[in-house]
């Protein structure tokens, strides 16, 4: 949606710049400089939606509470373990941690209802995945781990809203949700993300 709005924007600035440059030559400067204010206007709107677009990627829609990704986790060692995770698109990742339990944590973009009319809702990316330590010594002391989950981008909507304030007439929040579990025995866990954020479930495999 974005992609082709951007598109037809590009088209149409390029017309209002043809004609700008008609108008001026037969010495129309009203219509030279309406023209060619058009044309700027949604060149502008065009590298707004394809900047939203590419920053975007990665990011899947949210409606509903879904399942972002499955893990099964097995021990290794005291406080060691290895976390598996499949995504929904079937891609597998292993990770080795160490702590006492799985931590993961995600990104989710809410878009106020005039970005919901050009097909942007509440999105999701997982971000990073770590080990935790149940007590606070160790957590200040001992190995830490972390890998990133997110997809690589040219641009991330998440930080361009940081840096750039004028995203804000579109999104409604941004913001990290994070969940975790102790990862003491072999098992299966759903992570799960409504828009209220993460939330971690253990699967009864048959």
């Amino acid at each position: 949606m974005l992609v082709i709005i951007a598109f037809l924007a590009a088209t149409l600035a390029v017309l209002f710049l043809v004609m700008g440059v008609v108008a001026l030559r037969r010495k129309r400067l009203w219509g030279t400089a309406t023209s060619i204010t058009l044309a700027l206007l949604l060149l502008a709107i065009a590298a707004l939606m394809g900047t939203i677009s590419i920053a975007t990627q990665g990011y899947r829609a949210l409606t509903r509470e879904e399942v972002a990704a499955s893990v099964v986790v097995e021990p290794l060692g005291p406080q060691r373990f290895a976390a598996r995770f499949t995504f929904p698109d079937g891609r597998q990742e292993l990770f080795e941690l160490a702590g006492d339990q799985i931590y993961v944590d995600a990104h989710i973009l809410k878009w106020k209802p005039v970005a919901n009319i050009l097909g942007l809702h509440t999105a999701y990316e997982l971000d990073r995945v770590g080990g935790r330590y149940v007590e606070l010594d160790a957590e200040r002391d001992s190995l830490r781990t972390l890998f990133d989950l997110s997809t690589a981008k040219p641009l991330d909507m998440f930080a361009l809203r940081r840096k750039w304030t004028f995203f804000g007439p579109l999104l409604d929040a941004e913001y990290g949700s994070g969940t975790f579990v102790m990862a003491d025995r072999r098992m299966t866990l759903e992570v799960r993300v409504s828009t209220s954020g993460l939330l971690i479930r253990s699967v009864t495999v048959p």
